[in-house]
């Protein structure tokens, strides 16, 4: 059974310095066409016998970039598709300084339940020096807006290592996003994306990162901030007081099967990861072909699920559990890495016991090099295709 279903909105009202997103400027009609191509993309996956699933994102570009007219169009096809009533987590992306009280108002109706903050800094000047549109006191207004209307469960992102940041202004930030006393944080490293306006500053020499040595002063106060202030830290960069972990999330760091639609979504249905087209009038001429807008489809064997069983359930602070590894692929995973395993413990970077093994913090400061230490050779893969 299918959980999850992420639908993308790529529309902003400006363009972030750092962002790499399938993303374009708003514009209302071109808006308007693509609310009518997604509804029927989700017609054909769905079918008209809308569908159960435990889960519901909508994420961007900018969702909150819609009208309410159109956020009222986007929800109608939703809750034509799929029993909204019956989801537990429904999720939408939406910037401080965008939305209105008529966006809330439509979000109630609909159903959702959770909004995810697109913050990023809490600090004026950076917010400029990054391109968004909003200021800190848009966002004491979105949470006061979104708690007014009883949308409580709310989440923060945030970036860090920003240009030329230091570790007591990331510092101050966390202490003034841990003030708001919110559910859920997320907090990612700055990643200098081709085709960004940070990308050219970065080749110019006129962009420079904190070393990387700050960086990772940076994730250790983060880490050390939010726990200390009773915030489990559940994910590589996600935060939540507990029972407010993100549920669909989960559904991707699981290896779990989910919808996604729109342009430049990335689906999983079928042991089939599909990647739609990413220019907005390349999806729309597809769907009005009565065809899904897939640019391309990669099969996933069993080594790769194999593969990405270890790299997303070791983003998971709870690791990668055994018995359910050995149900899914009739091989214990200690049998196929466990030379991995052990040298990768020498080093402290995982840790393990007889059923689980999870990232240490130390770790987390290497994680692609404790990534890459689960791809498959050929002798292992003979074990586990046998």
């Amino acid at each position: 059974m299918t959980n999850a279903a992420y639908i993308h909105i790529p529309f902003c009202h400006e363009i972030c310095h750092y962002c790499d997103f399938a993303k374009m400027y708003y514009n209302q009609s071109l808006a308007d066409d693509y609310l009518k191509a997604l509804d029927k993309e989700m017609e054909l996956y769905i079918g008209k016998q809308p569908k159960t699933v435990r889960t519901i994102y909508i994420g961007g570009g900018t969702p909150t970039s819609l009208n309410p007219e159109q956020l009222t169009k986007l929800m109608t096809s939703i809750s034509t598709y799929f029993n909204v009533d019956e989801v537990e987590e429904f999720t939408i992306e939406a910037n401080p300084g965008e939305f209105t009280e008529d966006h809330v108002k439509v979000m109630k109706e609909f159903g959702v339940n959770r909004v995810s903050l697109g913050v990023q800094v809490l600090d004026d000047a950076y917010l400029k020096q990054l391109n968004r549109l909003h200021t800190v006191e848009d966002v004491n207004k979105a949470v006061h807006s979104l708690e007014r209307h009883d949308l409580t469960n709310i989440s923060m992102d945030f970036i860090y290592a920003l240009p030329d940041q230091s570790l007591e202004h990331f510092k101050q930030t966390l202490n003034q996003a841990i003030a708001y006393d919110l559910p859920h944080y997320s907090s990612y490293a700055l990643q200098i994306e081709p085709r960004t306006v940070f990308h050219m500053r970065h080749q110019q020499g006129k962009l420079n990162k904190p070393p990387e040595e700050t960086e990772a002063d940076m994730l250790i106060a983060l880490m050390d901030m939010m726990e200390s202030n009773g915030l489990n830290h559940y994910e590589i960069s996600n935060y939540a007081k507990k029972g407010f972990e993100s549920q669909h999330n989960l559904t991707y760091w699981s290896n779990a099967p989910y919808y996604a639609f729109g342009s430049g979504a990335h689906g999983y249905l079928n042991d089939e990861r599909y990647v739609n087209y990413r220019p907005v009038n390349h999806y729309i001429q597809a769907i009005n072909d009565r065809k899904k807008p897939i640019l391309h489809i990669d099969e996933i064997t069993k080594k790769e699920k194999i593969e990405e069983e270890m790299f997303l359930g070791l983003r998971r602070r709870s690791g990668v559990s055994d018995s359910l590894f050995q149900q899914k692929y009739g091989v214990s995973l200690f049998d196929v890495y466990g030379k991995e395993i052990k040298r990768l413990s020498q080093k402290e970077w995982v840790e393990y016991d007889k059923d689980t093994i999870r990232m240490t913090r130390q770790g987390l400061m290497f994680g692609n090099e404790v990534f890459s230490s689960f791809l498959l050779d050929e002798n292992q893969y003979t074990l586990i295709d046998s």
